[in-house]
């Protein structure tokens, strides 16, 4: 992971997380857009990042997507996963940040965010830990706290789960 500011301070901010909100397309997959011959969506999720997910919740931390595009295989994904705050269809994703802001009664340096691309940047900017991916817009990557090694969809997510788990000081645990 390439910090943007001291790892120090940025591992210090990740022990206080409380829920971790992820972009779609970009972070959990390749960002790449499959459509079948009868025009379904297709989408590629890495199992890297969905064990990294049920390990974070497992330790109380919560876990939610906010995502521009609406698809049902993003709903069965994350119906899978245990992902219970799925915000699909939504366009203004700092407007979704506030809600759940409001209906969690959690202050913005709990949450972080992980996205790859402008309508991200808002919310990149607002909450307290910020990540983005190496194929993420460049004017995303300059206001995000750390970038990962791994690409979207190919275990960018499990890398921020690790971090996330690792600042908790939970990781060692899941090594046992």
């Amino acid at each position: 992971m390439k910090f943007n500011q001291d790892a120090k301070s940025i591992k210090a901010q990740a022990a206080s997380v409380k829920l971790l909100l992820l972009d779609v397309d970009g972070v959990l997959t390749d960002g790449r857009l499959y459509f079948s011959n009868s025009g379904e969506e297709i989408k590629s999720f890495h199992t890297l990042d969905g064990h990294g997910i049920k390990m974070l919740m497992s330790i109380g931390v919560d876990v939610g997507i906010i995502t521009g595009r609406q698809s049902e295989i993003v709903r069965k994904r994350c119906a899978d996963l245990g992902i219970k705050l799925v915000y699909q269809g939504r366009q203004d994703k700092l407007k979704v940040l506030h809600e759940i802001v409001k209906e969690r009664a959690l202050p913005l340096h709990a949450i972080a965010y992980a996205g790859d691309d402008l309508p991200d940047r808002p919310v990149l900017q607002a909450v307290g830990l910020s990540f983005s991916v190496p194929a993420g817009h460049a004017s995303v990557k300059t206001v995000v706290h750390a970038i990962t090694d791994a690409p979207g969809g190919q275990g960018a997510v499990r890398e921020i789960t690790d971090f996330l788990l690792e600042a908790h000081g939970a990781y060692e645990a899941f090594l046992e």
